[in-house]
């Protein structure tokens, strides 16, 4: 019983790290995408896009389970690699 329950709160605490990736990615200028020379605006947002979908849709403990895993992952990448360096290249050079 312990388990299901630990397993249901990872499974909703995801959703709203998928958002937060989704509505971040929405929200930055496409020039940013360009200058840290990673993959495009629109890409970022299918890539984060499908994964916030994927943790909707399918369920940690769930026969889709490989799939929540990959939204996971593909939103995991976005707030920890593209983030910072978007918000590194925005912010512009400080003293």
């Amino acid at each position: 019983m312990e388990a299901l329950l630990i397993m249901r709160i990872i499974d909703w605490a995801a959703l709203p790290v998928g958002a937060f990736a989704f509505i971040h990615a929405l929200l930055q200028r496409p020039d940013a995408y360009a200058a840290i020379d990673r993959l495009t605006k629109p890409a970022w947002l299918g890539i984060t896009g499908g994964g916030a979908v994927a943790l909707l849709i399918f369920s940690f403990a769930g026969i889709g389970w490989i799939f929540w895993i990959a939204g996971l992952v593909a939103t995991l990448v976005y707030i920890v690699d593209i983030r910072p360096r978007l918000i590194e290249v925005q912010r512009g050079q400080r003293w």
